[in-house]
């Protein structure tokens, strides 16, 4: 899973904090991507999904921009 998000959204900051309290760890169970505005992150954002907005989650062909979404997905994802 990649997880594009800025360090200032504060969805990001929920959808991390979750991802924490999952226990899941950056860079084995899923990689961070600086999304903030003006990186190249954000341009992979928009040219994977075609909006402009983070969170934005990846994996596989999944692509999941909603916090909640992302969040619920994960813990489908982890505990099945």
């Amino acid at each position: 899973m990649r997880l594009y998000q800025s360090a200032t959204c504060q969805y990001s900051f929920y959808v991390r904090s979750e991802f924490q309290n999952m226990g899941l760890v950056i860079g084995q169970d899923y990689e961070l991507v600086d999304a903030s505005r003006g990186t190249p992150g954000r341009d992979e954002v928009v040219r994977l999904g075609g909006q402009n907005q983070i969170p934005f989650l990846v994996d596989g062909e999944v692509r999941i921009y909603e916090s909640g979404e992302i969040v619920e997905y994960a813990k489908r994802r982890k505990f099945s």
